[in-house]
């Protein structure tokens, strides 16, 4: 196992939450309920796992150690504004569902914005997966690999809040809603 390949395990588990923001969202546009609750969970994950975990894995480890052979300095830039980008979706997210929460009908603008969150995951996923690839072959050595992987694996407090995020995304998985 290496730090790429944690990465894109992150990624595997990054697409089963934009399968259920994509069905959130229609269902969203189509009039059915989604229960708030269950919102604030899509709303968790994007913001404890995208966020606080694996975009500091890639900005603070791994991007740092492919810069630091001067190569592919332009894609990171690309993918540090999307980070940035991303974050902005996803603060409006949350904007809008306290709204909700606090009694205005903030429907729309939820939908809204997680739609677009959807389309920047399946967008971005598949540019960092060949970002992955092209760094593994030619720039990153096995033991710089092997450095990282071990910095993942030793946050124990990474390692308490991604089993809360899975069961987050199981929970989610088996909602009617989502099953349906």
């Amino acid at each position: 196992m290496s730090a790429t390949d944690i990465l894109r395990q992150d990624h595997l588990k990054i697409k089963r939450l934009e399968k259920i923001i994509l069905k959130c969202y229609q269902d969203l546009y189509a009039g059915r309920n989604i229960p708030l609750s269950d919102i604030e969970k899509i709303n968790f994950v994007i913001a404890e796992f995208l966020d606080s975990i694996h975009y500091s894995r890639e900005e603070d480890s791994y991007f740092a150690c492919v810069a630091s052979y001067d190569s592919l300095k332009d894609e990171i830039r690309k993918f540090m504004i999307e980070h940035e980008f991303s974050r902005r979706i996803a603060k409006n997210i949350n904007k809008y569902l306290q709204e909700w929460k606090n009694g205005k009908d903030s429907r729309e603008p939820v939908a809204r914005f997680l739609r677009t969150y959807s389309i920047y995951l399946e967008d971005h996923l598949k540019k960092e997966d060949e970002f992955f690839n092209k760094a593994e072959a030619q720039i990153i050595s096995k033991e710089e690999e092997q450095a990282m992987y071990e910095q993942f694996q030793s946050v124990m407090a990474v390692s308490t809040k991604m089993e809360t995020i899975l069961q987050q995304i199981d929970y989610l998985e088996k909602q009617d809603w989502f099953v349906s």
